[in-house]
């Protein structure tokens, strides 16, 4: 593969990140250049999320210089995505007026060059699939949790993408250990309610645990170091969410049966009492014959999305 330079663009619900994205010949890792990022502002609309990450956009295309050879824009977008146009279909309370936006086409606009957008954990799990803890496998499972709950499958270097752009939403998936628990797509049991961050500190508030530590509410690191210390509170907020992530995972092994899985965001890093109660819950509802499918943490952090966004521009990640 020759190598190509992106300007990679990811918007999500509390920040936009760019960065300029060197993919490079075979045997080679992706540079990340020129990364900074600012708030998304998402509160005040679609049309300033849209006038942000033009800018950032420019930022890069800026700093890369006018004999850079860019390939492009590269985006990576909360919301439904339409990846033949770079329409974000839909998208919900978290980024009120995004839906509608034709993110791909605007982009172009204003900067002449060529966009392609796709939704922003389907660009994580292909810079994890084709240049991460994937990379040489045939087919991967992605799952990031994080605030929410997101992944896709990725089967030689392609991303199903589903009837309506939507396969992937693990986050609403079912699960016993939510069953009766309202979602707040509206549905009831779904995963992503009690195991996602934000569910980890609500189920230790309601088991008693302290609100605060030095005066700031506690956020998800305190929790997990108060498991790691043995507070009750904590190893059980954690050992649900661990539990959910496993159960659905090995659920999710036996219908699609991935070579590897792959295991990223912020509750991943989370320690034993979360890591335990995963395997449990895994176990419970493996099938014997994808039982050793390995479960890998992710390699590429937060560059993941930047360098899946910049891949799709230079070689699709759909098969259409």
């Amino acid at each position: 593969m020759d190598v190509k330079k992106v300007v990679a663009v990811d918007i999500g619900g509390t920040k936009i990140a760019s960065a300029l994205v060197t993919l490079p010949g075979d045997g080679e890792k992706p540079v990340v250049e020129h990364f900074a990022k600012i708030p998304t502002e998402a509160k005040r609309g679609g049309a300033t999320v849209l006038a942000n990450a033009i800018k950032m956009a420019e930022r890069v295309i800026g700093l890369a210089g006018e004999d850079a050879g860019l390939a492009g824009i590269g985006v990576s977008s909360g919301g439904v995505i339409d990846p033949r146009t770079g329409d974000v279909t839909y998208a919900n309370d978290m980024m009120p007026g995004w839906g509608g936006t034709r993110l791909g086409a605007e982009l172009e606009a204003a900067t002449g060059l060529p966009a392609r957008v796709l939704n922003d954990v389907h660009a994580h799990a292909l810079g994890e699939a084709r240049w991460g803890a994937g990379a040489g496998r045939h087919s991967c499972l992605v799952v990031a949790v994080g605030t929410g709950i997101g992944g896709a499958f990725v089967e030689r270097g392609q991303i199903m993408l589903g009837a309506h752009n939507e396969a992937g939403h693990i986050g609403h998936v079912s699960c016993s250990d939510a069953a009766g628990i309202p979602c707040q797509c509206g549905a009831v049991g779904h995963l992503e309610t009690i195991a996602c961050g934000p569910g980890i500190i609500e189920r230790y508030l309601e088991l008693g645990g302290a609100p605060e530590e030095d005066g700031a509410p506690v956020d998800g690191a305190v929790i997990d170091k108060r498991a790691a210390a043995g507070d009750e509170a904590a190893r059980a907020a954690e050992a649900r969410s661990g539990h959910a992530i496993g159960e659905v995972l090995g659920s999710l092994s036996n219908m699609l049966d991935p070579e590897c899985i792959i295991l990223s965001g912020s509750v991943a890093q989370c320690g034993a009492a979360w890591h335990d109660a995963m395997a449990a819950g895994w176990s419970e509802a493996v099938m014997p014959p994808v039982a050793s499918t390995p479960i890998l943490s992710g390699e590429l952090g937060g560059d993941a999305p930047l360098i899946g966004a910049a891949e799709n521009l230079v070689s699709s990640a759909y098969a259409w």
